[in-house]
């Protein structure tokens, strides 16, 4: 067992650390609302601080989970910054969705301060998050994500260094690429069938057992077709990660067409006031 910090209490960090201290780690939390971390340590124990370097002391895993890239530099950097209170020999693993630019910039800079760097980016959502069965592909060091690996599968069902720093966010551009294609097509096959005079959920019962079928089918299709729109993952998280796709694509000289015309369709739907509602959204464009 270990001594974990867990950084940022959000939808998906708050159940994550749960897992940790389920498991029998020992935890202390930081959070930027003080209240949301009360309330994590009064639902799970451990303890929290008041800044990310005090929850990283003393830490042999440190574990941030929060919004962007600036949102990354904030907690790591700095005199109240997690790399201020972690130990040399310590482990900084990084399940923010953020760019491979920043993943290897805070790496090489953890590396100078005798720190390991795992960007470990997940897939799974909220309900992945509560359930400990989130997909986790992670970057760096072999020695680094070999010591923290046991840790993570607190919550992961699946977890696997895919390279070098940098591997895990650009294996999650490719899970967010995929993504937003699926939910593109179902929300036009759902929208097609809706005018075709068909069941919805009747013709879903027979096609996801075939070639079209996918986890986005089973499980948001139902809530497509009812107009539900508030689970997981939102609106404005996914444009922000796919705005990172595109951007690492012009970088790399890869060609995203159709991410970049679902990224657009995004934007649609923010513009008719959904950015908090989830990515199967898209369906809305299609309906109105």
């Amino acid at each position: 067992m270990a001594k974990v910090a867990f950084i940022g209490l959000g939808v998906m960090g708050f159940p994550m650390a749960g897992h940790l201290v389920a498991k029998g780690h020992q935890v202390t939390v930081y959070n930027r609302n003080p209240a949301r971390a009360a309330e994590w340590v009064a639902r799970h124990g451990g303890t929290s601080q008041a800044t990310p370097a005090g929850a990283a002391a003393g830490a042999e895993f440190v574990m941030t989970c929060v919004g962007n890239d600036d949102d990354l530099r904030a907690v790591c950097r700095g005199p109240e910054g997690a790399f201020a209170g972690m130990a040399p020999g310590a482990v900084l693993v990084d399940h923010t969705t953020v760019s491979a630019q920043v993943t290897r910039e805070l790496a090489a800079e953890a590396a100078g301060l005798g720190l390991g760097f795992v960007d470990a980016p997940v897939s799974g959502g909220q309900a992945g998050a509560e359930n400990g069965v989130l997909s986790v592909m992670c970057g760096g060091a072999e020695a680094s994500y070999a010591a923290a690996e046991p840790v993570i599968a607190a919550y992961a069902r699946i977890c696997r260094r895919l390279g070098d720093s940098g591997a895990g966010q650009l294996a999650k551009m490719m899970n967010q690429i995929c993504i937003a294609g699926l939910v593109q097509g179902l929300a036009e096959a759902l929208a097609f069938g809706q005018k075709a005079g068909l069941d919805g959920r009747a013709v879903v019962e027979v096609i996801s057992q075939g070639a079209a079928g996918s986890w986005q089918m089973q499980n948001r299709h139902a809530t497509m077709l009812d107009g539900k729109f508030d689970y997981g993952f939102a609106v404005d998280w996914m444009r922000k990660d796919l705005g990172i796709c595109l951007a690492t694509a012009d970088d790399i000289g890869a060609s995203l067409p159709i991410t970049a015309l679902i990224d657009q369709f995004y934007k649609d739907v923010q513009q008719m006031g959904g950015g908090r509602w989830d990515t199967s959204s898209l369906i809305k464009r299609l309906t109105r």
